[in-house]
């Protein structure tokens, strides 16, 4: 067993085509945009097809749900920090 496992962490082959994300973000008018460009700036050829975006029972948060090409665990921490750091987003998984 490697050090990975053993330690709980999942293991990402990288490159990772279709690697699936969702954020938990308040809603908020033209949010999906904000998305869409901190993605792109770290995930090329991001398609904004692939986008689900579903709002919570009350309406007061928005699930978004996307695949992008996870290149490297620096390249998914930065995304990861550039989400949360608009101050809307809850969570990133």
């Amino acid at each position: 067993m490697n050090d990975e496992r053993q330690s709980g962490k999942p293991t990402i082959e990288f490159p990772c085509d279709g690697y699936h994300m969702s954020v938990i973000a308040d809603t908020c008018d033209g949010f999906v945009s904000v998305l869409e460009e901190i993605v792109k700036r770290h995930c090329k050829g991001y398609d904004k097809k692939g986008l689900r975006v579903i709002a919570s029972k009350n309406g007061k948060y928005q699930s978004f749900r996307f695949s992008i090409k996870a290149e490297s665990e620096i390249q998914l921490k930065q995304l990861h920090e550039d989400l949360k750091s608009t101050g809307r987003v809850h969570m990133v998984l």
